[in-house]
C-alpha cells in the first residue's frame, strides 16, 4: 500500500493507534512527541476525551473509527 496523503485522518489513526498500544504498555514515545500529544491528537481524529492514562480506550477507540 502506497500512502498518497499523510494528513488523511484514516493514515494518521494507523499509525496513532500503533504509538498509543506501545505507551500504553510502558514505551515513551519518539523525540519531540509527548504522551499528551498522542491523546490530543487521538481526541482531534474520534472527537472524545482522554484522561492521562487513557491510552488503551483511545487505541480501542482508534480502532473502531478505522473501522467505519
Amino acid at each position: 500500500m502506497i500512502i498518497t496523503n499523510p494528513l488523511d485522518p484514516k493514515v494518521q489513526a494507523i499509525f496513532l493507534k500503533a504509538h498509543l498500544r506501545l505507551v500504553s504498555v510502558g514505551m515513551t514515545p519518539p523525540r519531540g512527541v509527548t504522551k499528551g500529544s498522542l491523546l490530543k491528537k487521538a481526541t482531534a481524529i474520534t472527537g472524545k476525551t482522554y484522561g492521562r492514562t487513557d491510552y488503551q480506550t483511545a487505541a480501542s477507540d482508534l480502532a473502531e473509527y478505522l473501522q467505519s
